[in-house]
């Protein structure tokens, strides 16, 4: 009685329905899905060589720049000060060296010219004087006492004279311009050196490119060795990609590479494999190698520090045929599928090939347009009889 009641109720429930889908041939492009950070391929950081307050930003992010050109400069009152002092210096001293290279100070020229047209006056006369005594002398006129003093007249003017040429020599002395070269070098090197600590806070491009980052704001103050800007090229940025640790045999260089980032929807930039990693590391949860790609940025518009997605095309299989990855199973050591023989399931091992993000190549165990099982709850089996939907 047992027996029957459960033949009726198995008759009474009846073949489970089971979705197929079916065998069908396309080309197939495998790709692995991940995610990276892009950095530029060439760059160089400009850093604070000194502390002080941001004076002013002469350039903004995104500007392309030459190498040298100044992007910000950063005040330092000190070296202005003593710049100021330094040429406040060096022109006293070439004051000095002028006056010197024209025989002294004015006045004092002055004083000693009068000096000497005064002495060659009374020279004349002391002289005219003498020779009319002379003359008398010879006449017994004049006594030879009066011929004497009028010649010792005569020396003391000359005397005098000669007195006030020396002091004239004298105004300027080798040593004297010596003392006022010294004076002007070394107010000309606390100039260079006032100099040099100003141009320290003048922060220039290290190379030409892109300013893609600028740290300084207006206002602010930096500290010596503190990062300013960051100049690149950016028409050509590396990526790089984390692939997973079981996905790294898929990847090889040169492997076609395509970027897209969540801010720039619909966008998308192109590259290649570049290098292969060397090792494997942890980034979060994951066991990754970081695999460096080149992209194209013809535009601009991707910046370096952005996250994006990446796509490697590991592989295309043209006229290949393809099942979606969900139908395959493991029955053992052996991957298949069931596939539909009349009203039955039957198994059949597969080998399979590439594969996309959805479906897989199979190149061995089925034929175009045979009836493959999608997953159901139940267990399925050889076997089986089922009610079959598409």
């Amino acid at each position: 009685m047992v027996l029957l009641l459960g033949w009726l109720y198995a008759r009474g429930q009846g073949p489970a329905e089971v979705p197929f889908t079916r065998v069908t041939r396309e080309t197939l492009v495998s790709t692995l899905q991940t995610n990276g950070k892009v950095e530029p391929i060439e760059w160089a950081p400009a850093h604070a060589v000194v502390g002080g307050p941001v004076q002013q930003i002469h350039v903004e992010r995104g500007q392309a720049v030459r190498k040298g050109q100044l992007l910000v400069t950063i005040g330092v009152p000190d070296a202005q000060a003593e710049a100021g002092a330094a040429q406040a210096r060096i022109n006293a001293a070439r004051a000095d060296i002028e006056t010197l290279n024209q025989g002294g100070r004015p006045s004092e020229q002055a004083e000693i010219e009068s000096g000497i047209v005064r002495g060659k006056s009374e020279l004349a006369v002391a002289q005219q004087e003498l020779a009319t005594l002379q003359r008398l002398a010879g006449r017994n006129a004049a006594t030879k006492a009066e011929v004497e003093a009028a010649r010792q007249a005569v020396q003391r003017a000359e005397q005098q004279i000669q007195s006030l040429e020396r002091r004239r020599g004298a105004l300027v002395s080798q040593p004297d311009r010596s003392a006022a070269q010294a004076r002007l070098q070394e107010a000309q090197s606390g100039a260079h050196v006032a100099a040099q600590r100003l141009a320290s806070g003048r922060i220039q491009s290290p190379t030409g490119g892109i300013l893609y980052r600028l740290e300084a704001r207006p206002g602010g103050y930096v500290n010596p060795g503190d990062l300013v800007a960051e100049v690149g090229r950016l028409n050509q940025l590396r990526v790089r990609v984390y692939v997973d640790e079981p996905e790294l045999g898929r990847v090889a260089k040169g492997m076609p590479v395509r970027i897209t980032w969540d801010a720039m929807p619909g966008r998308e930039w192109k590259g290649f494999v570049e290098t292969l990693p060397l090792q494997v590391m942890p980034l979060g949860t994951r066991q990754v190698g970081e695999v460096i790609c080149t992209i194209d940025n013809p535009d601009l518009t991707l910046i370096p520090g952005t996250n994006i997605n990446a796509e490697i095309r590991s592989g295309v299989a043209e006229n290949a045929l393809t099942v979606p990855k969900e139908v395959l199973r493991r029955q053992g050591t052996e991957t298949g599928v069931f596939v539909l023989d009349g009203s039955k399931l039957a198994w059949r091992p597969v080998r399979t090939g590439v594969s996309s993000v959805t479906r897989v190549q199979i190149t061995q165990g089925v034929k175009e347009g045979e009836a493959v099982a999608l997953p159901v709850e139940r267990t399925l089996k050889a076997g089986d009889e089922v009610k079959a939907t598409f």
